[in-house]
């Protein structure tokens, strides 16, 4: 349960994250300057915002447990997903967001449930069925997108 409190600090968080795009790019480092100790080599201002937004979220509530970021610094590197969700895309959260770049056209796929997947603006039951809108073609559309080992499958078209 939320005490009256953690919803003050909530609010003051959100409050807070919900500012940054008003804000100057002066008082934008000057916030940037009292989250990190150095600052990056470039100036893109959304990627500085969304940054700033974790830093404040990660000192009102805490950081990633170690073991998580460990894992995600596992996945960045290797770019292979852990084995539970390279076995079974229903396994996947709603709203995640797949991408596939086919035939230099970045495909963006939403997880709504389980086999529900937005693609376009249309619904459909299976990642297969929506890699097949993509390419015209049989595919596996957790090999795909990329959730199997090597996205790769037996007899997948290519």
């Amino acid at each position: 349960m939320t005490t009256h409190a953690q919803a003050r600090q909530q609010a003051s968080v959100a409050s807070r994250i919900a500012a940054l795009p008003d804000l100057t790019m002066d008082a934008l480092w000057t916030l940037w300057d009292e989250h990190f100790s150095s600052r990056p080599g470039h100036h893109h201002r959304l990627w500085l915002e969304s940054r700033l937004a974790y830093k404040i979220q990660e000192r009102a509530f805490g950081g990633m447990k170690p073991a998580t970021r460990a894992k995600l610094e596992k996945i960045g590197e290797t770019g292979i997903l852990p084995s539970r969700l390279q076995r079974d895309a229903d396994q996947l959260l709603p709203g995640t967001v797949l991408t596939r770049t086919h035939d230099d056209v970045e495909h963006r796929v939403t997880v709504c449930g389980v086999r529900n997947f937005d693609y376009k603006g249309q619904r459909y039951k299976s990642l297969s069925a929506v890699a097949r809108a993509i390419t015209g073609t049989n595919w596996s559309g957790p090999a795909f997108f990329g959730l199997t080992p090597n996205g790769r499958t037996k007899g997948a078209a290519r």
